[in-house]
């Protein structure tokens, strides 16, 4: 389960979110918060990441400089990566991630499709690497394609989803 506060002024959004999972075979139980904040385009500054386990609490901090290069700091240290140009964090299992390469490039407003490279983060592991996701309009919604699923997502008239098919399976 979801939760995200966003608060909007222009295309600049600065978001505050939770995600709690139960455990499943594939993942143990987990939740995790995070700030996010982009630049005046819509495309991510800066994302904060707390992970909480049964066991232990990581931090992950992802941030864009202006040369589009990414520093990306862990418990392990920090590496700087262009990640295939990526502008936008896909947070695994999270809906709101996806809302941010459909509102930036107007998905929600006009027929179309694009590829996006990301910069991708699995929970609950926070390993993070490039990937590239697919946004195609449809007529029931956009598809999205991406390293974890792919389904048609609903989306509302500021481009933020609505409905993502599947993803309360994964949680």
């Amino acid at each position: 389960m979801e939760s995200v506060r966003v608060h909007l002024s222009g295309n600049r959004i600065k978001a505050h979110g939770s995600i709690v999972a139960a455990a499943t075979p594939s993942h143990p139980a987990f939740s995790a918060s995070y700030d996010l904040v982009t630049d005046e385009t819509g495309a991510t500054k800066r994302l904060s990441l707390t992970l909480t386990l049964a066991e232990r609490e990581r931090q992950l901090s992802i941030a864009r400089d202006e040369e589009n290069m990414w520093l990306v700091q862990d418990h392990q240290g920090s590496k700087r990566a262009a990640f295939d140009g990526a502008l936008d964090v896909d947070l695994i299992l999270s809906p709101f991630f996806n809302a941010l390469p459909i509102r930036r490039n107007g998905l929600h407003q006009r027929s179309e499709s694009i590829a996006c490279p990301v910069v991708y983060v699995r929970l609950p592991d926070l390993s993070v690497d490039p990937a590239m996701i697919s946004y195609s309009s449809a007529p029931d919604g956009i598809k999205v394609h991406s390293p974890a699923a792919e389904t048609t997502v609903r989306v509302d008239d500021d481009g933020f989803i609505l409905d993502y098919p599947g993803l309360a399976a994964r949680i």
